[in-house]
């Protein structure tokens, strides 16, 4: 769990430097760093009892971005670019390391985090605190897109660093642990909000890790560490979308 720390957020960890595949060896609790860079977000949130509910939310949202190092932000800006490339997968990888930022990383980035700020301040406006656990399973959820795209996800290229994590949940008892943990960790982050946000729970990252499988094999050959990264960004936002819905229907 520390090397997964280490690896997919900014905080603390003590300990030997931890490797790669240190980290995929436990990629199989992938979920449970979600509950930990929302638990930052989250309690910002709450300040939207004593201010604007809009600027609590962006705070919040900033938060989880940060406590990730924004490392899934770079994922979200670097697919942006290679989707706009015409042109073979190969090519499209390409673009995939390029430091270089164009107009697909600002599309991207505006697409994947717009409209959950968005819905963020809406439900931190009806309740700051249905908003905070909406975030903390919005990270959850997250993660387990990214898991359930390196279950059964190929990578393009071996040296991709998702080869690690793939390669370690084939098969065998981690493949087991990652899909029950996957699918099991979403509902009970999403218990305290109801019974319609369960089914969203479950739904937000199934469906999410669906259809960045298929993009990835059209449009570059396979999963990539980059993917993985902005599958759990879409997630998020799938999650926070469908709960601010749910929300104006309710109220509606």
């Amino acid at each position: 769990m520390r090397a997964l720390l280490a690896f997919f957020t900014v905080l603390p960890v003590k300990g030997p430097g931890y490797s790669l595949e240190d980290a995929a060896h436990k990629a199989y609790l992938l979920p449970l760093v979600g509950l930990l860079t929302g638990l930052p977000g989250a309690a910002l949130l709450l300040l939207a009892f004593a201010m604007p509910p809009g600027v609590a939310a962006t705070l919040a949202f900033g938060a989880v971005l940060l406590a990730a190092g924004l490392h899934h932000t770079d994922g979200v800006m670097d697919v942006g670019d290679a989707l706009m490339v015409r042109g073979s997968p190969a090519r499209r990888r390409e673009v995939l390391k390029d430091d270089r930022i164009g107009a697909g990383a600002a599309g991207g980035l505006f697409i994947v985090y717009a409209p959950p700020l968005a819905a963020l301040v809406a439900l931190a406006d009806a309740s700051p605190v249905v908003a905070a656990l909406a975030l903390l399973a919005g990270e959850v959820v997250a993660r387990s897109a990214m898991l359930l795209l390196l279950v059964f996800g190929r990578p393009a290229e071996e040296s991709s660093s998702s080869a690690y994590f793939a390669r370690s949940l084939k098969g065998g008892r981690r493949r087991g642990l990652a899909l029950v943990l996957a699918l099991v960790l979403p509902l009970l982050a999403a218990l305290p909000l109801g019974v319609p946000a369960l089914l969203l729970a479950v739904a937000a990252p199934t469906v999410t890790a669906l259809f960045a499988l298929v993009v990835a094999k059209r449009a570059f050959g396979g999963i990539s560490g980059d993917g993985a990264g902005a599958t759990g960004e879409l997630a998020r936002a799938v999650l926070l979308v469908a709960l601010s819905v749910q929300l104006a229907v309710v109220n509606g």
